[in-house]
This record gives structure tokens, sequence and C-alpha cells, in this order.
């Protein structure tokens, strides 16, 4: 353990947007360009004093409350227990109140990981705090009427009622309490960036089991390490850690976390770390009234790929050879000023209008809705705008929000909110979904991965 245990820590994780790759980063052949945002999960993890008549007995005193305040009743309270057979740590719900599996999981792993490599198993009473910016959800009634309330804002809703807007929140909200959790305990905070890969480790360990799946983890990629080129870690990684509590799950898991598994090494490749935009470029993203529903959509596409294996690699590899044009042509022009300063993204719009007509043909020969005709609509009429160099629904596709890339020039923004006002669909959808209202989001491109941060913006909510 690294020096005296502070009194509090604090991070922030951001969610993500993937421009390209979707389906294609499921496979390690292929890559995808993941751009993170500057909405950002924080968690404040804040280490509490005990009174003398807490310590009757001390291997069971420890306690976990975790705290999301922007929501009503959003209070977890958790007993800490040490497993038997090298099974690690568990904690185990107070009282009969709707469980949260992203934060219990996260506990779990990362208490677990801090167990095997500290010096001592006690971990005293810690009080968790978990903020969300405001763009990870829908507005709701009780915060419109708030008015502005800041960087965070009380949406006055329980947690399970609030819609989100597809930004990542639960990779963010894994990344950033894991990584708090373990800086807190065995790190000092100038310590991230040599410990980004641990951290890592453990984020995609702890989320994968959270959501019961091993996902291609692209999500918490961009999350610890900002924007980058993606290409996914082998499942197999993560498939021989077991159950936590298991027996030997502390030494499994450590393994993987350090990656001292030399039968599973860990694959992973993210490149261009804090990946940027040109000069005089931004990302946007537009919320529409819709929603899908992407697990069944990756399934889907995978049984249309195995039936259709010649038809599907091919246009595969025309997808990953756009896309990795895009990508370089981004980074060209970010890394030139002469470039950026023409303001010439003709090439951009080129690169985008090629890659949603290949996904629209996977659409058709798939049936099903990565571009439904909807969102055709929408992109159509937003490309078209003065400013605005091109548009994709991003990740799993569907009737999920849509991330535009434009000059960075408030009129582009004007005409956008001109065009949203009384928007709705005109066109009969070909899988039968509708999309009566757009709002631009306030979200924008950020580079940056997990980060420390300064606990006085927090006053108030802690």
């Amino acid at each position: 353990m690294s020096g005296q245990i502070p009194t509090a820590t604090a991070l922030s994780a951001p969610g993500k947007v993937l421009l390209t790759g979707g389906y294609l980063v499921l496979d390690r052949n292929y890559t995808g360009t993941v751009f993170a945002l500057d909405a950002r999960i924080h968690a404040i993890v804040e280490q509490q004093k005990k009174t003398p008549s807490d310590a009757a007995d001390k291997e069971n005193e420890d306690t976990v409350t975790v705290r999301s305040p922007q929501f009503v009743d959003a209070i977890w309270d958790y007993s800490v227990h040490r497993c038997e057979n090298g099974g690690g740590v568990r904690v185990q719900q107070k009282g009969n109140g709707p469980r949260n599996p992203f934060v219990e999981t996260s506990l779990n792993y990362a208490l677990t990981y801090i167990g095997y490599v500290a010096d001592s198993k006690a971990f005293g009473s810690l009080s968790i705090t978990i903020l969300a910016d405001n763009d990870y959800y829908s507005e709701t009634a009780f915060s419109k009427d708030a008015g502005s309330q800041g960087r965070f804002v009380n949406f006055g809703v329980p947690l399970h009622e609030a819609h989100k807007t597809g930004l990542g929140s639960s990779a963010a909200l894994v990344t950033a309490l894991v990584s708090s959790l373990v800086i807190h305990r065995t790190m000092q905070p100038d310590d991230i960036g040599a410990g980004r890969d641990k951290l890592h480790n453990l984020a995609q360990a702890a989320h994968c089991a959270a959501q019961g799946k091993v996902g291609s983890g692209f999500d918490v990629a961009a999350a610890i390490y900002g924007s980058c080129l993606y290409r996914r870690f082998s499942p197999s990684i993560l498939e021989s850690i077991g159950d936590a509590g298991s027996p030997g799950f502390e030494e499994r898991l450590f393994a993987v976390v350090e990656d001292a598994d030399p039968q599973h090494p860990w694959d992973t490749e993210c490149v261009d770390f804090g990946m940027r935009l040109p000069r005089g470029m931004q990302m946007v993203l537009c919320d529409v009234d819709c929603g899908s529903h992407s697990p069944s959509m990756v399934k889907k596409i995978q049984e249309w790929r195995k039936q259709n294996q010649k038809e599907a690699d091919e246009l595969w590899v025309a997808l990953q050879t756009n896309n990795e044009n895009l990508r370089l042509e981004l980074k060209r022009l970010a890394q030139s000023s002469d470039a950026a300063a023409s303001g010439d993204y003709t090439d951009v719009r080129t690169y985008i209008q090629r890659s949603r007509a290949y996904i629209q043909t996977m659409t058709r020969k798939s049936n099903v809705p990565i571009e439904p005709i909807v969102q055709t609509e929408l992109l159509d009429a937003v490309s078209a705008i003065d400013g605005v160099v091109g548009g994709v629904v991003p990740g799993a596709g569907g009737y999920d929000a849509i991330v535009l890339l434009i000059q960075d020039k408030p009129e582009v923004i004007q005409r956008l909110n001109t065009l949203f006002e009384n928007w709705t669909s005109k066109v009969e959808d070909d899988f039968g979904g509708k999309i009566d209202t757009v709002r631009l989001l306030g979200v924008r491109h950020g580079s940056e991965g997990v980060k420390n941060e300064m606990l006085e913006q927090y006053n108030g909510w802690v």
C-alpha cells in the first residue's frame, strides 16, 4: 500500500460513442473507432471514522454505503464479508430494497483485488457517492422545473424511472467506481497513469460479470483510455475467473488484473489514446424519442452472418477498410494545422456516406434495424444542413441517439435546433419505429479517459 489512506478520493470516467465499427468490433479481426465524451460519471469514496463501539467484531465490522443523490431513495447499504478458501470479498446488501448489480459486482471485484494486494484486509467503513453529468439521462418534469442547478441536476425520480440517453453509463459507472476504490486504497492519485492497464483489466472483468456476458469492451476501454482505435480482447481471458466468492477467486482475479496468466494474456489493442477531432470540427448527439434493444440485435446479426458467411465477410471487409480511411483522414486533419484551417471535410463526408451505404445494405440483408428508414430520413435531413459534415447511428444502431460531425460554429447548432423544433417522422418505417421528437444533447467530444477530480465541485452533494 502506498502511504496513508486519504480521507476521500474522487475520480470520473467518460461516456462513449462508437463512431465506426458497430458489430465489427465483436470480432478481433476488425476494429472500432470509439470517441470518449465530455459527459462523465463521478465516484467519490470517503473513509468513515469509527467510534469505539464499532469495534466489537473486528472481522465483520466493515460496511459500504453507496448513494446516488440525484435520484429518489437511491441508497444501497452493504456489509463486507471475507469468503473462505480464497474466495475473496463479497458484499451483502442490507434490507429488501432493489438491487444494483453494477454497483454490487464492482464492489465485489474491487474489494477482492484490494484485499489481495493490500497490506491490510480491513477496509474500514466506506461511503461512496455516485454522480452523473446531466446528459446521461433524459430530462424529467422535476429537473425541468428545478431549472439550472450547475453540473449535476436533481432528477427527482427513482433511478429505475429515469430514461438513459445511451451514452454508456454502466461502463462509465463501473470504471469510475472500481478505479476510485483501487486508487483510494492501494495507489496515490498520481499513480493513475502507471496503473491504467490494471484498472482497465479490473473494470472489464467487473463490467462483464455485472452484465452477465463477455462483451466487446469498447465502452470500458473508452472510459479508461479515452478516445481510441479499439480491437477487442479474447473472451477466454475472462471466462476462467469464475464467480465472486468461489474457491480461489481472488487468485484468479489477481492474475487477470495483473496480466499474469501466461495461457490467457491480455490482447486488447487501444491505439491513439486521447484521439482528438480536427480543429474546427465538433461532435454532437441528437436524442431521438425512441430506443432499441442492442443484445437482441447483436444476436440476430451474428445469426445472419453465420448463415451468409461469404456475403457477410465481404461486407465486413468493405466496412473495415472504409472505417480505417475515415479514422486516418480525421487523424490527418487533426495533426495538420493547414488542413484543419481550410475546413475542407470533403473526404470525411464521403467516407461517412459510404459507411452509411454499407450499413443500409447490412440492415436490408439481415432484416435488423441498424439504420431503419426513420433514422435514414433524419440523417439525410441533418446531412443536408450547411455546416454538417455527416452523421451515423453509432454502435449497434437502431433507434438510439444519432451522432453528427459538424463545423464548430454556433450557427450550425442553431440550424439543427430549428430543424428539430417541429420534427416528426414522415415516412413509414421498415421496422415499425417512429421518431416524434429530436433533442440536441449538450454533450460534446472529450478525448480523456478516467481521471482524478477535485472534491470542491461536489459541494452540496457529498
